[in-house]
């Protein structure tokens, strides 16, 4: 007699909040200092989607990700993109058995819960092609059978900054699938001495926080989260702004700096990472501030900037912080909002 599978348990938002801080906390034990980072980890986690990660070397990158893998008792995988990659090393290929006389398929690594692709622009476009479908739709197809990858599923990419030899960069088109991009900066003083000073000692053995199952149960417990309509408008209006400045009080001449504004996909990605990092906070609504928070990590890859913007030195971010300023912010009724 097989068993039917059962639905996951959606909890409360009070549950949700001390379940995810149970696991924030023995990720830092690990990690120290980039909260923000780990933050967006559960964020892109717990709103289905993906992260792309930008910063030079040593900045706990690869450890975060297999450290949330471990506290969240999922399986992990790093591919580290190389020139001489092929998309049949990302998603896997069939493999003739001549004693057999058959073909067996051989699964690749995307075929796990936490994705770690190291160094993504290092591949060329086919191989990041193969891994972007696989983000997308959650399938992979060899031959002709499709396989699905695990559930949950997360992929965190990383770029180096600093070297453009031997590198490919991301089309716009491909990009525009990461529901975040973070920046990662160096480490305050303080952070960097617990950093070092961890390293004179054995590592911590990590536990368990959280069971796939609960982190299914927390993903619904997302789609619970409300967002006041007032609110996916002005997300939707900070996208507007990117994309037709001049038509906007506050942003005249930024449409120099500009070619293409954020896709459709920017105001959507911002209000299911909003949604999430409001229930992270134990909320079961959607505040402004969550949208702000949020803004520049669900928008900064999705602007195309002219050649004037990168003359002058002009980043995506500082273009967001005018946009940001310039578009009214609605007032919400939190007493509608508890209501709802």
């Amino acid at each position: 007699m097989t068993e039917t599978p059962q639905d996951p348990v959606t909890p409360t938002p009070a549950e949700a909040s001390h379940q995810l801080e149970q696991a924030l906390f023995e990720i830092r034990r690990v990690i120290a200092g980039q909260d923000a980072m780990l933050e967006r980890v559960l964020v892109c986690l717990l709103a289905h989607g993906h992260l792309l990660l930008e910063g030079v070397p040593g900045l706990a990158k690869t450890l975060t990700v297999k450290t949330t893998a471990g506290v969240l008792g999922g399986s992990f995988a790093r591919i580290q993109f190389t020139p001489d990659l092929v998309p049949s090393d990302l998603v896997g290929t069939r493999i003739y058995r001549p004693g057999e006389g058959s073909f067996d398929t051989e699964l690749g690594p995307v075929f796990c819960n936490f994705l770690l692709a190291d160094e993504i622009n290092r591949a060329p476009a086919k191989v990041q092609s193969a891994l972007l479908e696989v983000m997308q739709e959650h399938q992979v197809t060899i031959g002709h059978t499709t396989h699905q990858v695990p559930d949950p599923f997360l992929v965190l990419a990383t770029q180096n900054p600093i070297e453009s030899e031997g590198t490919y960069p991301l089309p716009e088109a491909q990009i525009d699938r990461f529901m975040l991009k973070v920046l990662i900066g160096y480490p305050a003083h303080d952070e960097e001495l617990t950093i070092v000073q961890r390293q004179l000692v054995d590592a911590p053995e990590l536990r368990q926080a959280l069971t796939l199952d609960e982190l299914l149960g927390l993903q619904s417990a997302v789609t619970a989260v409300y967002v006041d309509p007032a609110l996916v408008s002005y997300a939707v209006s900070l996208a507007t702004a990117t994309r037709a400045p001049a038509a906007h009080p506050g942003l005249e001449g930024l449409q120099d700096y500009i070619a293409y504004g954020a896709s459709p996909r920017g105001p959507i990605s911002l209000v299911q990472a909003a949604r999430a990092l409001a229930l992270i906070r134990g909320r079961d609504y959607v505040l402004a501030e969550d949208v702000h928070a949020l803004v520049k990590d669900a928008f900064r890859h999705r602007l195309v900037l002219t050649y004037q913007a990168l003359a002058e030195e002009v980043t995506p971010d500082a273009i967001l912080d005018r946009v940001v300023a310039a578009v009214p912010v609605p007032r919400l009724d939190l007493a509608r909002m508890d209501a709802a």
